[in-house]
């Protein structure tokens, strides 16, 4: 069995990556899109992406959203896998977008993470040695102050969610946006270089660099 994954670098992803080969899918490709509905912290931060993708010994795909989720199905239905990767935990209509590309494609959507509580999920996550950095956060619901705030640990988690009440422990509606710097999935430990803080329509976010630590 072999996978496609969804990729943008952060923790759900990855996870969602993660426990599909834990269940014995061969994962050869990451597959990052390049968003229409605005600027993506993430693809502007795309030598990090390929830092990770290299770290893992995974292939990274670029796809550009532009032409539209027909062709996009296309793309993923000539890669030769069987699945479709997605780290999606509550927002159904994502899950649907997943799903319809996965039946045009010809491939099977799968979400390892769907449904989950969202605070035992980024406890878990830690657990299995999984770390991570906020790289963007939401204007309305976050200060640029957390911007760079770095989960190692429960504690981390812990303080963080003491700082800002009523914020989903793994940013599930979008109040932050995460780069992840260690993970079973490679065996070394990164750390943020911030080159600069940016602000968007939407997001304060950062452009870093991953350094190994």
């Amino acid at each position: 069995m072999r996978g496609v994954a969804f990729f943008s670098g952060g923790k759900d992803g990855l996870y969602a990556l993660y426990l599909a080969e834990e269940r014995g899918i061969d994962v050869p490709y990451l597959l990052a899109l390049k968003t229409t509905i605005g600027l993506s912290p993430h693809w502007e931060n795309s030598e990090a992406l390929k830092t990770l993708a290299k770290a893992m010994g995974k292939e990274l795909l670029t796809f550009d959203m532009a032409e539209g989720s027909d062709a996009l199905a296309d793309f993923i239905g000539s890669l030769g896998v069987d699945y479709l990767i997605a780290g999606d935990i509550l927002l159904g209509e994502h899950k649907k977008w997943v799903e319809m590309l996965g039946e045009k494609a010809g491939v099977k959507a799968l979400e390892p993470l769907w449904g989950r509580d969202t605070l035992g999920l980024a406890e878990e996550m830690l657990g299995e040695g999984f770390e991570w950095a906020i790289m963007a956060v939401d204007r309305k619901k976050l200060p640029q102050e957390a911007l760079a705030y770095t989960f190692g640990s429960k504690n981390d988690l812990e303080n963080f969610l003491r700082t800002y009440p009523g914020v989903d422990p793994v940013g599930e509606f979008g109040e932050f946006h995460t780069v992840v710097l260690a993970s079973p999935l490679f065996g070394e430990r990164f750390k943020l270089e911030v080159k600069s803080v940016e602000e968007g329509e939407r997001y304060h976010w950062i452009r870093f660099g991953l350094v190994r630590a």
